[in-house]
């Protein structure tokens, strides 16, 4: 059935709202074709082309000023709905508008028309979600609680506001208790103002039990522990007609043969799967030939494939704080397609001709094979571009860095953001409990590679468009006015300057003046959070954080499926247009798959924090962080705890030996007894204080030391005129809520930024570092990661039950909301 011969009709002037009987003699169909409609009419129904009305009649969705897209539902329950054409202002939906939406649901809106004066309409960028068109998931896990007369779930997700309530677990394999960690099949949900129904499909087991809080996460985010044996068969197929270690003749045609350059990987000490390779060397006095080799995994996956399904359905691989969930079976991902040293290997490969001072002369691409000569890690880069080198291969390292150092000069002149955070990578015991949280930075050794890798992604992109050839490019939206002038207004509260954000000078400007100030990471978290997420589209609009009007993924395509059509696009699109999806369809699910696997790795990494910090509690042996205070009200202050990757708040109610007043004119606390001051910026040493895992916020208090025993930093006795008010605790968390904003993904080529991540209301934030994956392709993350937490209260769920059943009251109170204020 043609979509767009159903589409033509619905769109004449002369159209009037027509059902099926209707549409088929209209288009001349006949009778035995009514079924194949009605799917193509539900197809374009869930696309949120069109819409079916009362009577089961059908129209445009335009027409009825309806939009479809997916909304994003952060902690306080505001929904953002993303459109689903590029470059579309995004609508805003308030809590009360959200219907039964969950986070990432398509949905239809009805936008807001405001009406202003006569003869003059303004189109509000708000809107009201009338209809679910098609549920993200239908699995929620959380904890089975119960209340007065019936069993209900606390949902792990805090976007989840209501309560779940389920009959008791039947035929699970074992019984659920109290307390259990359970995961519940979502049965039906009409009406925001009633709880949804559920059922217990799995017990998981206790929260402390070993292996169950990752079990959480991958259950509720729905990731594959196994790969299903039709992709299994054809992988090891695959590997094993072929040698591991030397091309066949077959596979060496039409490749240009790349064995004798001294091509060298540099990836994390703890990788497996290397998918890309450099090698650099001086052609003349003011030339260089750079080569970036890339795996060729579209060699060894077929469109249409039960791997290239596979690959497709999960998107990306899943870096989790313990595992990964590969896009790719090991025998391809960690063996036949990784770029290892001292065996053949097939790539894409992008040979550049560059001047002295990195500017690109050329750029030529070509099927290659390689031999990689050494493996190194970034410790082993940085190691040794701090001395001289020692032979040929070291020297290639000093030359690529100069090199690199070069280009990403020339890229900041050019415009690019400096949005790069340090990386926190958390190591487990064989227990799965905290052993080592390392920061990682991302110095000249990270540097080095990512630049090759950026020009790469560039230039492919570059030459796609001017081959007029469609392919999955990566956008970064420029952020929207109101959330720059609301970042701006946060930063001159500061008293930091601050000039127009609209242009780009005075952004990087800015972004350099707060790498210099103790509050400067907090703000720039901000700012992160104030910029659009990073997706795929086959329209190419540009990338704002990197300033590139041409940029596309192409350097990680074992670990990225966007990469792998790329490739296809460039080397074989014949059979690229072949693929059975769309390339639209494909686009928006991996740009879903990408921001999936973002929350799950960084749930990964809470729920293992959490427990360490509360094994802390219950141990008594406290560790001692350095907190910066970057938020102060009257009720206490925030402080960023670098080390955990994490901010939260020290409450006055925690500091026993004082009592401190809010100065709001000067923004600090005052200890009345010790006159000691606590302003923004200040570096205080902090313990934690309570976890709370379902609000999902760590609160800290101060460690007691001889400077504060003594006073510390005294204040200015307060005159009778000058009289600062005292602190009062607060009744409702809105009160406790810092400034916040939305989601962005940082424009490092290998690493994806992770901003920081909203804890608490606002600024308590958790972030989880930069997972190096963003644009450029080098890293294990997913986009960008600033997550809108909350807090909540357990709610009471309904009241009643039928006694043994799976049916319930129809009389329903209104749900206990757990949404955090």
């Amino acid at each position: 059935m043609h979509e767009d011969k159903i589409s033509k009709l619905l769109g004449r002037t002369t159209y009037k709202p027509s059902n099926v009987p209707e549409l088929i003699q209209q288009l001349g169909l006949q009778p035995n074709q009514q079924q194949e409609l009605q799917e193509t009419l539900r197809k374009l129904e869930i696309s949120g082309e069109i819409v079916r009305t009362k009577g089961n009649r059908y129209i445009k969705a335009r027409e009825a000023d309806l939009i479809a897209g997916t909304i994003q539902i952060n902690r306080q329950g505001k929904g953002f709905l993303r459109l689903d054409e590029p470059g579309q202002q995004e609508l805003v939906i308030a809590e009360s508008a959200t219907s039964t939406a969950m986070n990432g649901d398509r949905v239809l809106v009805r936008r807001d028309v405001k009406r202003g004066r006569p003869g003059e309409t303004q189109m509000e960028n708000t809107g009201t979600v009338i209809r679910i068109l098609e549920r993200k998931r239908s699995q929620l896990v959380g904890t089975l609680q119960q209340g007065r007369q019936f069993l209900y779930v606390i949902p792990d997700d805090p976007r989840i506001p209501h309560d779940i309530s389920v009959p008791p677990a039947r035929d699970v394999g074992r019984p659920a208790n109290i307390g259990d960690k359970v995961v519940v099949e979502l049965l039906n949900w009409e009406s925001r103002n009633s709880n949804p129904e559920g059922e217990i499909i799995e017990v998981l087991g206790t929260p402390d039990e070993e292996g169950v809080d990752m079990l959480s996460v991958l259950r509720n985010y729905e990731l594959p522990l196994h790969f299903p044996k039709p992709v299994l068969l054809e992988a090891n197929t695959i590997t094993k007609s072929r040698s591991l270690t030397d091309a066949s003749d077959a596979d060496m045609e039409g490749r240009t043969d790349c064995r004798d350059h001294s091509v060298v990987t540099i990836d994390p000490d703890d990788a497996k799967d290397f998918d890309d390779a450099i090698c650099l060397q001086r052609v003349s006095h003011e030339r260089w030939k750079l080569w970036v080799h890339i795996a060729d995994v579209s060699h060894y996956v077929k469109t249409g494939s039960p791997l290239d399904e596979e690959a497709r359905k999960r998107g990306n691989s899943t870096y989790l704080v313990d595992r990964v969930i590969p896009m790719l079976p090991e025998a391809l991902s960690n063996e036949l397609c990784s770029l290892k040293p001292g065996v053949d290997r097939l790539t894409k490969c992008v040979e550049f001709l560059l001047s002295n001072d990195g500017k690109v002369m050329d750029a030529t691409f070509y099927p290659a094979v390689i031999r990689s000569k050494r493996r190194f890690t970034y410790k082993e880069v940085f190691a040794i571009l701090q001395k001289e080198p020692a032979d040929p291969i070291e020297r290639l390292l000093h030359d690529a860095n100069d090199m690199a150092q070069r280009i990403r000069r020339a890229r900041f002149k050019a415009g690019s953001l400096d949005l790069d955070f340090p990386e926190n990578k958390i190591r487990l015991d064989a227990h799965g409990r905290v052993l080592l949280i390392e920061k990682v930075e991302n110095d000249i050794s990270h540097q080095l590679i990512e630049e090759y890798m950026l020009l790469a992604n560039e230039a492919v992109a570059t030459r796609l468009i001017s081959l007029r050839r469609p392919a999955p490019h990566r956008i970064h939206e420029p952020p929207k006015e109101q959330k720059l002038r609301e970042f701006r207004e946060d930063v001159v509260s500061h008293h930091i300057p601050c000039g127009n954000l609209n242009q780009r000078p005075e952004v990087q400007k800015l972004l350099a003046k707060l790498n210099t100030i103790p509050i400067g990471r907090a703000l720039k978290i901000g700012f992160l959070k104030s910029l659009m997420r990073a997706r795929y589209s086959i329209d190419p609009i540009g990338h704002y954080g990197l300033a590139k009007q041409k940029y596309a993924h192409f350097t990680s395509p074992i670990r990225r499926y966007a990469d792998l059509m790329v490739h296809r696009a460039l080397f074989d699109n014949a059979n690229a247009t072949k693929a059975k999806h769309s390339m639209k369809e494909t686009a928006d699910h991996i740009s879903e798959t990408e921001r999936n696997s973002s929350d799950a790795e960084r749930d990964s990494k809470e729920v293992k924090l959490y427990a360490y910090l509360k094994s802390q509690l219950k141990t008594g042996e406290m560790q001692k962080y350095s907190g910066l205070v970057i938020d102060v009200r009257n009720f206490g202050f925030f402080v960023d705890v670098g080390d955990l990757c994490m901010s939260g708040l020290v409450h006055l109610s925690s500091i026993q030996d004082d009592f401190f007043i809010f100065d709001p004119t000067r923004d600090h606390l005052i200890g009345r007894r010790s006159r000691r001051i606590i302003k923004l910026g200040d570096k205080l040493d902090v313990q934690v204080y309570k976890v709370d895992t379902f609000k999902k916020q760590v609160d800290f208090e101060l460690v007691k030391t001889a400077a504060a025993a003594k006073g510390g930093v005294k204040a200015p006795e307060a005159t009778a005129t000058e009289e600062p008010r005292f602190f009062e605790l607060p009744r409702k968390r809105d009160d406790r809520r810092p400034p916040q904003g939305d989601r962005n993904e940082r424009q490092g080529g290998r690493s994806q930024g992770q901003g920081g991540r909203n804890q608490g209301q606002g600024l308590r934030t958790s972030v989880q570092g930069i997972r190096r994956q963003g644009q450029g392709g080098r890293s294990q993350g997913q986009g960008a990661r600033t997550q809108e937490q909350g807090s909540s209260t357990q709610g009471q769920g309904p009241r009643s039950q039928a006694p043994g059943g799976r049916k319930f009251s129809q009389k329903k109170r209104a749900p206990q909301s757990r949404r955090r204020r």
